[in-house]
């Protein structure tokens, strides 16, 4: 499947950008479809870190194990789905504007199915991110600009 990608200018640096969007405990502030997060263990987010994201889909709440496989600050990171039937890969790069002030963030989010999962990501879960995802864009630049 191909990717979906969006991409939107914040008025941040990038390093705020980056510190918000990399602590894991703010996704339900700006993420329609996620509900709770738990980091497994207790040690600072670094790469091999893994969290428990609980998200709605469609009617249903699924924990999904995710885990930490790049952290390059303030420019990317990726959070890889371990678990489930159906495991998002996401890759955020942030890229600075103009003197630095300013931030363009590009999150873009794959699909990888396994069992049950070959028919859900075609009819519930595509079709849910694709909605999602630039209201989620929109939600964060709000916050991260004060005007949420």
């Amino acid at each position: 499947m191909t990717a979906i990608k969006e991409t939107i200018d914040i008025s941040r640096r990038p390093e705020d950008v980056f510190s918000y969007v990399t602590d894991l405990s703010h996704l339900p502030e700006w993420q329609e479809s996620a509900v709770s997060v738990s980091p497994v263990g207790d040690a600072p987010l670094t790469v091999g870190s893994r969290v428990v994201v609980t998200r709605r889909i469609g009617h249903r709440e699924i924990p999904m194990t995710t885990e930490v496989t790049e952290l390059d600050p303030p420019r990317s990171w990726r959070l890889d789905g371990v678990d489930g039937p159906v495991r998002g890969h996401v890759h955020g790069t942030i890229e600075p504007l103009g003197n630095g002030e300013r931030s363009r963030m590009t999150l873009s989010l794959e699909f990888e199915t396994h069992g049950i999962g070959k028919v859900l990501a075609p009819l519930v879960a595509r079709p849910q991110i694709r909605k999602e995802m630039p209201r989620n864009e929109q939600k964060l630049k709000g916050l991260l600009e004060g005007n949420a």
